[in-house]
């Protein structure tokens, strides 16, 4: 049996006997079909909408076969909007608000949670839903450290259940065309990647001590991270460049780019990592680095550089963000869900844009071709749809952002273990690995 079949499919023929004996007695179909068991409606709870999980309801809410049965937030505020989104959206049904996520854990008829919560969060959040039987579509990173990483990757094999990363680049038709030119050889052997992000992120001040507003349950928002007071400048984006609550732009928005060069190259885990960087544009409560190199070594002579401007947003090759590849015979350059390649020449040789592309639904929710990664996550689930981003395979570009940022807190290159992706011979950087976490709030197995 494959593993994209079409379950429905399957039950039509087995029952008609049109399949044969061999394929019933296959072990991963009946696993499949006990373990997942067919359903018209998959029902679904989103945690976290304030920002990136609004894109979620709005994705979920098209999608025929999902109920939103639950929007989850700590922020009442977001809670609200989140039910209405869905309702503008399309859905037929009307969520019911949590504060705590893990009530919705409890209801038995719940198919899977979609989770945008903090980077924080991420792990423990993902390990408790598939603890009570839940799939995952997991926002990117899945991790605030290379052990939550490596957890992550255990739980999802140990408890067997579907763990979408949200990548969704990789679901975008250009992006999957252009990896088949590379592996294609259309450039010749491809041995360097460099990827970037810019913008032009404000300060983000210096924070005050004060009360913590109504609408906030800041004890929940904390959940596993050690406790610390309630800032003003803190909530609900500016924990992203504090060590202690997020992991900076390498990993919140470099990890799709530096994926992507993975991907291109073929590459798993690298023998070395070295970054470097700093706050330069401004003096704040800005901890992460706003200007940051992070270079990556493989063993059989390949290597991604990464450049992340938080604050200066000039383009590389007309793109404020992207990936080039460069090989014996050209480059190719990927810019969202286009590409161009030239020759050593610098002449253009082709230029693949996403108009002329018919392949999938171009006007899906949020950002471009999101519909068409959690049709993936669904039908995955529904059909046995083959993912687009597994977290076990996409745990090793999260593992590139993470070494990154623990090189640039070392100040030190790092050599690395390619066989496994951890760090050798450098106890003062492991030491980084994890975290200390909140009594009682330790993600276990």
């Amino acid at each position: 049996m494959k593993n994209n079949l079409n379950r429905r499919t399957f039950l039509k023929t087995a029952t008609t006997g049109t399949l044969g004996l061999s394929a019933m007695s296959s072990a991963f179909s009946f696993n499949i079909l006990s373990e997942y068991p067919l359903k018209d409606k998959y029902r679904v709870a989103v945690i976290g909408v304030n920002s990136r999980g609004a894109q979620h309801v709005q994705a979920f809410a098209k999608i025929p076969n999902v109920e939103i049965a639950y929007i989850c937030d700590v922020d009442s505020r977001a809670r609200e909007k989140g039910i209405e989104l869905a309702k503008t959206s399309g859905a037929q049904t009307l969520p019911t608000g949590l504060v705590d996520f893990r009530k919705a854990l409890e209801d038995k008829s719940l198919d899977a949670v979609s989770i945008a919560m903090p980077d924080f969060w991420h792990t423990p959040a993902a390990i408790l839903a598939m603890q009570a039987g839940k799939h995952v579509y997991l926002e990117k990173p899945g991790s605030h450290n290379p052990a939550e990483s490596e957890l992550l990757v255990e739980a999802t094999n140990r408890y067997g259940k579907i763990v979408q990363m949200g990548n969704q680049r990789r679901s975008w038709p250009r992006v999957q065309e252009a990896m088949k030119e590379l592996h294609g050889g259309t450039i010749g052997r491809v041995y360097y990647a460099r990827a970037w992000y810019t913008n032009t992120r404000q300060s983000i001040g210096t924070g005050k001590t004060a009360p913590i507003p109504d609408w906030l349950d800041y004890e929940l928002w904390q959940g596993p991270a050690p406790r610390q007071d309630f800032k003003d400048n803190l909530i609900h984006y500016n924990w992203h460049w504090k060590w202690h609550w997020g992991t900076g732009e390498i990993v919140n928005n470099g990890v799709h780019f530096l994926d992507l060069a993975r991907w291109g190259l073929q590459e798993n885990y690298p023998i070395k990592a070295y970054s470097s960087g700093g706050r330069y544009q401004y003096q704040d409560d800005w901890e992460t680095p706003d200007t940051q190199i992070a270079s990556f070594d493989f063993a059989d002579g390949k290597s991604i550089l990464w450049e992340g401007r938080s604050c200066n947003a000039r383009d590389i090759n007309a793109m404020g963000s992207g990936v080039s590849f460069h090989g014996e015979n050209g480059t190719l350059e990927l810019l969202n869900n286009s590409y161009k390649i030239f020759d050593n020449k610098n002449q253009l040789v082709k230029s693949a844009d996403p108009t002329s592309n018919t392949v999938v639904d171009q006007s899906g929710a949020g950002f471009d071709m999101d519909i068409a990664h959690f049709t993936n996550f669904v039908n995955a689930i529904d059909k046995g749809e083959s993912l687009i981003s597994p977290y076990p395979e996409i745990q090793k570009s999260v593992l590139l952002c993470h070494l990154g940022n623990n090189s640039y807190r070392t100040g030190r290159a790092l050599e690395i273990d390619p066989t496994s992706g951890r760090i050798v011979k450098d106890k003062g950087a492991m030491k980084l690995w994890s975290r200390e976490y909140q009594k009682g709030w330790e993600p276990k197995l």
